[in-house]
């Protein structure tokens, strides 16, 4: 039982054009990448496919889940509209794949032990497992990014993007929790479950780089 295919994607709700209006356009790049992110784990043969986001808690959600885009400004339902409201990231991993049906938030805060755990926990539920992992880079990349500029990020960020593009889970479970935490990256504990369900060795592919309104968003893929 094993980690087979994951795809890294971030959860800006800007992925979804209807909400990005005029400025659609200016995300085309990061949304084709995330589609092919999303179709390296539909042709991965998997047989557990687990979408993976950071909360306030980790929680394992069970159907039916869904929620709306309403708070950032559209009145758009994503899943069942009755069930149990999804934190962001998660309700953009729905949005990507909506076939899928197993979602596992991580608490933000959560220490880089208990992320692996998780992960090895993830990787050992089936036979060959994919992971929709969903997490956000920096958000201190400009002056007018939401976090601000701090001079700390851009080597933070390339730290990540080195390795997610070679697959390296020992680079992602030696991320600092504090230094993400004060670059409100929020894909820190998302990715480091990522690399404690990693066991073995997987092929990297970057598919995406950027840092668009001060964020950093990274779109990666990983195979056995």
């Amino acid at each position: 039982m094993s980690l087979v295919a994951a795809a890294v994607c971030p959860h800006p709700p800007l992925l979804v054009p209807d909400l990005a209006a005029g400025a659609a356009s200016e995300l085309d790049d990061l949304r084709a990448a995330c589609r092919a992110a999303v179709a390296h784990l539909a042709d991965a043969s998997i047989d557990s496919l687990i979408v993976l986001g950071s909360d306030t808690t980790t929680v394992r959600r069970v159907a039916p889940f869904g929620g709306t885009l309403s708070p950032w400004g559209i009145d758009r339902h994503i899943g069942d509209p009755a069930g149990e409201p999804l934190p962001l990231s998660l309700l953009i991993g729905a949005y990507l794949m909506p076939g899928a049906g197993n979602f596992q938030s991580v608490a933000a805060d959560a220490a880089p032990g208990e992320c692996a755990r998780l992960g090895r926990g993830l990787a050992a539920e089936a036979e060959r497992v994919g992971l929709l992992v969903l997490g956000d880079g920096s958000a201190c990349r400009t002056d007018k990014a939401p976090g601000f500029f701090d001079p700390r990020a851009e080597a933070f960020d390339a730290t990540v993007a080195a390795a997610l593009a070679r697959a390296d889970a020992a680079a992602l479970a030696a991320l600092d929790p504090a230094l993400a935490a004060e670059l409100l990256a929020a894909g820190r504990a998302p990715w480091q479950v990522l690399a404690g369900a990693a066991e073995g060795e997987m092929r990297g592919e970057l598919l995406y780089d950027s840092a668009p309104y001060g964020v950093a968003y990274f779109v990666a893929t990983w195979a056995a």
